[in-house]
């Protein structure tokens, strides 16, 4: 009971508090958490986690890549053998708002779609555990408002979103411990690509069909990224031009 009224008063704070920023900035929050949220995650599931890794014939702490999809509402967390990425799980998206499309505004409601890296590890968060991406990125810093393109993209648990993307706090527990074992080996960068769905040839026929016709040099820029990774399980490397915001891919 008492366990209950602890995550019951839990969820009434986060909801009075809704934002996606994940920073703990209420000491009535920080309260409800008992210990490292870290170190129990690791209890709950790290051993199971490193037991699922080796039976895929890969290793904890080696680097990985997450993929994200909005209109299936799925996040995938890739992971690199000696050659090259292999997929590890697929998580389900607890909720995605907005519409399929870029953020592009503060206050848009709106999941980011392009290429980032996470850039943030909060074990306090708002929202259980949370990794933050760079968005704003070279290319949003292009094409989304100058003033206020907004920010504080976060993948995060709690199963609540107002433009993150959101898994239940179990999932973010994994997601979070292979980030985080990733980086302590030595990952500088772990990259976040988000489309607005799996980008094959029939799924952009359909985001013709079914939205704005501008925003399809977008998706098709997007899809370069989408199409190299399909062909060599290898991230690709990339640039922004400046003037145009567009990923210029390369090999």
């Amino acid at each position: 009971m008492r366990k209950l009224l602890h995550h019951t008063l839990l969820l009434l704070l986060m909801l009075n508090n809704l934002n996606c920023s994940g920073q703990v900035n209420t000491s009535s929050i920080s309260e409800f958490f008992e210990g490292d949220r870290v170190a129990h995650a690791r209890e709950l599931v790290g051993e199971k986690l490193i037991q699922d890794l080796t039976q895929k014939g890969l290793k904890s702490g080696a680097p990985i890549f997450i993929r994200a999809f909005k209109s299936e509402q799925e996040l995938e967390v890739w992971v690199q053998d000696s050659v090259q990425f292999r997929l590890f799980r697929t998580y389900p998206i607890c909720t995605v708002p907005g519409v399929l499309g870029p953020k592009r505004k503060e206050g848009d409601l709106q999941v980011p779609e392009g290429l980032y890296w996470i850039e943030v590890f909060n074990p306090k968060s708002n929202y259980h555990l949370s990794l933050g991406i760079n968005y704003p990125n070279a290319s949003d810093r292009v094409l989304s408002d100058r003033k206020k393109p907004g920010g504080e993209i976060y993948i995060h648990g709690a199963c609540v979103s107002v433009g993150c993307i959101p898994l239940t706090d179990a999932l973010i527990r994994e997601v979070y411990l292979l980030a985080l074992d990733a980086k302590t080996a030595g990952q500088e960068q772990i990259p976040v690509h988000i489309f607005p769905c799996r980008m094959t040839a029939e799924n952009k026929t359909n985001l013709l069909a079914h939205n704005s016709p501008q925003l399809m040099p977008f998706w098709e820029n997007l899809a370069e990224a989408y199409d190299f990774f399909e062909e060599k399980k290898m991230v690709p490397k990339y640039g922004v031009e400046f003037s145009s915001g567009r990923y210029v891919i390369g090999h």
